[in-house]
């Protein structure tokens, strides 16, 4: 049998998921091919669990494939009925277990903690326990909803022991990445309060150890894009360049959805433009419904990987007014950077969590949950900048968002891998 060289194994919710860090796997795997890795596999979940979870979903059929050499990896549940999610579980620690046995050179990135690194931690303990000696090293990467969501509601409800237990699987690995300097700032403020529970030391070591990785971005398939391709893609959906607001991201509450559709109500642009939300997710259905009588407003719920930057290039001003929620806070926002490498209008977002990250100082900002703000901003974005105004932005945005290119990205994290 012939091995491979050196192998990279990314843990994660991969596509069809929608998600920016599904994108980011793809991005760090499309890379590793280029630096030495022969062999990159994503593991993640079949098919029927992502579905069962209610996670959005894109359109299987219009993924981009990926390059040869990278293998993804959905393996089957172990187990019957009796064990209802520990079954996928242990058929993704399983498999990981038997690519360690392999005499391979192995760096292993679990994405989202739980329960990846679980998967990774588990996997290396029992490839050794076993006496297997696997050549591995470990990365995990905090992408935010780990933090947001899983340990500061286990905090919120007094459930201690599992931000504790989150925090051991997060130390134990040899490499901690957090996706933003906000999310690190989190964890670290997150480890403290533990510690002050617990009589623990996590907040010292997170504060020693965690380094930041910001998305990496497949800057090439964004920047330029061809003007006949975008003129094709909008006649197709029945837009015009110039003629519509685009919201393209999870159609959540915390992405101000809900902001949004009522702050274009009553806007003075909408007698110009359609406000396009493409999409899906948990708020789609009521949405939909707020949404049924304006003839301005206008769902696309089918849009694949080629299509997403036609749409962000052709757009007069593309609006993002993420504002925190309970389980859910903007650790970066992947979506605004997609944006402003793909030209067009101006981005209009707020400085919600780690926004002010990805846009620097090139956006329209406005104050989380504020409709008028977002009213008015919408209305300066499409009537009143000029179009030298509108170039100047969208030069300045470009320029700024190249620095997450994903090659960059992969080396600061992967070059002594």
């Amino acid at each position: 049998m012939n091995l491979p060289h050196r192998r990279l194994v990314i843990i994660v919710r991969a596509d069809p998921v929608i998600c920016g860090h599904s994108g980011e796997a793809r991005n760090l795997a499309e890379v590793a091919l280029t630096r030495g890795f022969d062999d990159v596999r994503l593991l993640t979940w079949p098919m029927e669990a992502l579905e069962a979870a209610g996670l959005p979903l894109k359109p299987v059929d219009g993924l981009l494939p990926y390059s040869p050499g990278i293998t993804v990896e959905r393996p089957e549940p172990v187990g019957d009925y009796r064990v209802p999610d520990g079954r996928y579980l242990a058929g993704l620690t399983g498999r990981l277990v038997e690519l360690l046995a392999e005499p391979v050179p192995t760096v292993v990135l679990s994405m989202y903690l739980v329960p990846h690194a679980d998967v990774a931690v588990n996997a290396v303990a029992a490839a050794r326990a076993a006496g297997l000696d696997p050549q591995v090293r470990t990365m995990a990467k905090a992408v935010g909803s780990d933090v947001t969501n899983v340990i500061r509601n286990a905090l919120r409800e007094q459930h201690f022991g599992s931000a504790i237990t989150l925090f051991t699987t997060f130390l134990a690995n040899d490499e901690l990445i957090a996706v933003s300097e906000y999310t690190r700032d989190e964890i670290i403020a997150c480890a403290q309060e533990v510690d002050e529970i617990a009589g623990t030391t996590f907040a010292e070591q997170c504060r020693r150890r965690v380094v930041i990785g910001y998305p990496p971005i497949d800057t090439s398939a964004y920047l330029e894009p061809d003007p006949a391709e975008v003129d094709a893609a909008l006649a197709r959906r029945g837009l015009e360049r110039g003629g519509y607001v685009l919201f393209l991201s999870r159609v959540a509450r915390a992405k101000g959805v809900y902001d949004l559709v009522t702050a274009f109500a009553q806007t003075r642009c909408r007698e110009r433009v359609k406000l396009v939300i493409a999409g899906n997710g948990p708020a789609l259905e009521h949405i939909q419904a707020m949404a049924l009588e304006d003839e301005q407003i206008v769902f696309l719920t089918d849009v694949d990987d080629d299509e997403k930057s036609l749409l962000m290039n052709g757009c007069a001003a593309y609006t993002l007014p993420t504002k925190p929620e309970p389980d859910f806070v903007e650790t970066f926002g992947i979506a605004l950077v997609e944006k402003m490498l793909s030209g067009g209008g101006p981005v209009i977002t707020t400085l919600t969590g780690g926004t002010g990250e990805a846009v620097g100082d090139t956006a329209i900002v406005i104050e989380a949950g504020n409709v008028n703000e977002l009213t008015a901003a919408m209305d300066r974005a499409v009537l009143d900048l000029t179009d030298g105004e509108r170039a100047e932005m969208a030069r300045r945005a470009r320029e700024y968002a190249v620095r997450f290119d994903r090659a960059p990205i992969f080396d600061a994290h992967f070059g002594a891998a």
